[in-house]
């Protein structure tokens, strides 16, 4: 039974890659970041005047005036935040910028190595208690973002259907990473069907919320430099896209959870009727969609600040603030994403309870 709905939703999912797979002659990769002349260099700040909007001063590390001291406009921002001495930056060196001013233009903050530890504490962290489980999710983590990286960027811009693109490269993504996560057996394969009709109920919304909304998909600067290099890509399919793929973690975690619940409590009590064992479940599903209700709402504001704070400063009311398009386009996010992850709750939990204690744990 669970071999017959898994197995087409993969074979689909297979044929749709295949089909949509980006062919051709990519643009990834083809505008070069800067003009003729111009290169990017490391340097090492020697001395910080303090005055805000004052320039800096730079041993620089690479290039043809590696080992020379050279002044550097660092923005207003940067220098409000601090700029200390022995930080290392990236600059931009442009030669034809000599003969008016400095060459040397202040573009970032080299941080490769605070990156890099952190990386490896996460990794030790989640070896240490998750152990090979938990290296297991972060393998399946890198094989999603292959995904994204090899199949579903590039299909966008050569203008592939954002929908198709999002639920293809979606599905590989919840194969991929739940398998091995999780390990193949009923139970996974169970949390995964409950993942696909979550996934179908949150781009169901979608598709219906960008018209009855009128959700153009431009409430953003990044939108509309999408709208001027990618012509013919409409910014509202890929605002579905988003949607969709925005998520998929909070919901596989969501069925994952119920899932072995489900396992769980037949476990300790395998005398229990199915009935029984999904109404227990569900108690613990209920306190998971109380979290749930607030959890992406959160993380969208604790990602959105800068954007809130500026859009709280206009005359208007609450309601005009809400439906603006910069911020309707979030507000609508969350809440689909989240219809989606509630109901998909009680899908893995019926699910589950219906094939617990009658097939075997590996599939």
């Amino acid at each position: 039974m669970l071999a017959a709905l898994v197995v087409p939703l993969l074979i689909a999912t297979i044929v749709g890659m295949i089909a949509l797979w980006p062919r051709g002659e990519s643009q990834m990769g083809s505008v070069p970041l800067t003009a003729d002349g111009a290169t990017f260099e490391r340097g090492r700040v020697t001395d910080v005047p303090g005055e805000l909007g004052a320039e800096v001063v730079v041993e620089v590390l690479t290039g043809e005036h590696a080992g020379r001291e050279v002044s550097v406009q660092a923005p207003p921002e940067v220098l409000a935040e601090g700029v200390e001495i022995g930080d290392e930056i990236r600059m931009l060196y442009v030669a034809g910028a000599a003969a008016t001013g400095s060459p040397f233009v202040f573009v970032d903050y080299v941080r490769d190595i605070p990156v890099i530890v952190l990386v490896a504490l996460y990794l030790l962290v989640v070896a240490l208690v998750a152990r090979w489980r938990g290296l297991a999710a972060v393998l399946g983590l890198a094989a999603s973002l292959v995904i994204v990286g090899a199949f579903v960027i590039p299909a966008l811009i050569l203008g592939t259907s954002p929908l198709l693109v999002a639920l293809v490269g979606s599905s590989a993504m919840m194969f991929v990473a739940v398998y091995l996560a999780h390990g193949i057996s009923i139970r996974t394969t169970t949390a995964l069907l409950g993942t696909f009709a979550g996934l179908a109920i949150t781009t169901a919304l979608g598709w219906w919320m960008l018209g009855a909304g009128n959700l153009v998909g431009n409430g953003s600067e990044e939108a509309y430099m999408v709208f001027t290099t990618f012509p013919g890509t409409s910014l509202s399919a890929l605002l579905l896209c988003g949607i969709v793929i925005a998520g998929l973690g909070a919901l596989n975690d969501v069925t994952i959870t119920q899932a072995s619940a489900v396992w769980e409590l037949h476990a300790t009590d395998p005398g229990a009727g199915r009935g029984k064992v999904f109404t227990r479940a569900m108690r613990i599903g209920r306190d998971h969609i109380a979290s749930t209700v607030y959890t992406l709402a959160f993380a969208y504001v604790g990602t959105s600040l800068p954007l809130l704070m500026v859009g709280a400063i206009y005359d208007r009311s609450l309601l005009e603030f809400l439906m603006s398009g910069e911020i309707v386009e979030e507000v609508v996010r969350t809440l689909v994403s989240s219809i989606g992850l509630v109901l998909a709750i009680p899908a893995t939990t019926a699910i589950s309870a219906a094939l617990v204690g009658r097939t075997p744990q590996k599939a």
